[in-house]
């Protein structure tokens, strides 16, 4: 269901009033209503709500009846807005003519002399997060970002930024420390922007491949970088770099802080020992996957106190992150089913925990690996109590 809320804050962007904003969206959500059940439903007080329509209908948004009680019905969005859109289109057509033909005149004076000129701008901490916005608002094509803590901050403040660009259908993609995966901050980035977590020590702002903004995490200065399309191309290419191997996010979204921190530590737990630990523990142990749940309580994770219900959503959530894949279980045949799109034994090191985390809970497990080169690798785990 659309947020109400986020509609009412993105309808102040055409020039509407808080009240105003409010009113037309309870009546598209609810019809025609009496101005009484509109001051309800919109939270508007009763004093505000005859005025408010009033103005409403000046501007062609509303249709007000002359019965009593008085009914009022929103004009459908496509006729109100329509004449709105179509003039800001215009006006940012126009600006992007005129930027362009400026741009032409600079480059053709600068081949005159003989050389490119390429400059830089330092701002002082206190205008970075304006700065921001507006590279942001400006941006045509892509936005990529890398940001340590405090550069994430920033980036929380331009929630109504994001949310205009990705109405543009702009490809939005940040990375970010894993500690931030949960955070105040993580849960202000609007959906439709893909974050990923590695471990990131600068923070550099890339905007259409070409303009970079960069923040001093010391002193939270920046420097702006326009029109460098060698210090944009490197700094395109070490992102990509490190986006292709860095952790996904989406299953983490509607997490707790601790939830999230959690499968994290689990991700990176098993990604630097796991495999040197499969590979002991098949040797040593007569049951190594009870050696990978134990591994994972001498790093200070413990999931013995967890429900299976909470086991399953956990690893269901690693799953996601690491092979694209799914955990699902069947309580009527007492059967765990774990797919990876990935093939190889992508998910055997994630299945061995899970039948660790289930001997440990009393149940007896019997398993059944399947593997298909197209479309990846399927696990089945028959289990029963003992």
């Amino acid at each position: 269901m659309v947020n109400e809320k986020v509609l009412t804050v993105s309808l102040e962007e055409f020039g509407l009033s808080k009240y105003e904003a409010q009113a037309y969206v309870a009546l598209i959500s609810r019809g025609a209503v009496s101005a009484g059940e509109l001051a309800y439903h919109s939270e508007i007080p009763r004093t505000k709500i005859y005025p408010t329509l009033l103005k409403l209908e000046s501007k062609k948004l509303v249709i007000i009846s002359k019965s009593k009680p008085i009914m009022c019905t929103a004009i459908a969005p496509e006729d109100a807005f329509d004449g709105i859109i179509h003039e800001q289109i215009n006006k940012v057509n126009a600006m992007n003519t005129l930027i362009s033909n400026l741009k032409k005149a600079s480059e053709e004076s600068r081949k005159t002399r003989g050389s490119e000129e390429r400059r830089y701008f330092h701002m002082s901490a206190n205008n970075v997060v304006t700065q921001l916005q507006t590279m942001i608002e400006g941006s045509k094509s892509s936005i990529k970002i890398m940001a340590d803590q405090w550069g994430f901050g920033l980036l929380a403040e331009c929630k109504d930024q994001l949310l205009s660009v990705l109405r543009r259908n702009l490809d939005v993609k940040v990375l970010v420390t894993p500690i931030q995966i949960g955070s105040e901050a993580f849960r202000s980035i609007p959906d439709g922007v893909e974050i990923r977590a590695s471990e990131i020590c600068q923070n550099c702002f890339i905007f259409d491949e070409t303009e970079l903004l960069m923040v001093n995490n010391d002193n939270g200065k920046g420097a702006i970088f326009s029109s460098t399309e060698i210090l944009g191309t490197n700094q395109e290419r070490v992102f990509s770099n490190i986006w292709k191997n860095a952790m996904k996010t989406k299953a983490l979204a509607d997490m707790s802080k601790v939830e999230a921190q959690e499968i994290c530590k689990i991700i990176k737990t098993v990604n630097e020992t796991g495999l040197h630990h499969i590979l002991s523990a098949s040797i040593i142990s007569k049951k190594p996957e009870l050696e990978m749940f134990k591994m994972l309580e001498k790093n200070g994770i413990s999931l013995k106190s967890k429900s299976l219900d909470d086991v399953i959503e956990i690893m269901d959530a690693v799953m996601q992150i690491t092979c694209s894949g799914h955990v699902n279980f069947e309580a009527n045949t007492k059967n765990i089913t774990v797919e990876s799109k990935l093939n190889s034994g992508h998910s055997l090191p994630w299945v061995s925990i899970l039948d660790g985390c289930l001997q440990n809970q009393g149940y007896k497990t019997r398993t059944v690996y399947q593997n298909n080169s197209n479309k990846g690798e399927k696990v089945h785990i028959k289990i029963s109590k003992n």
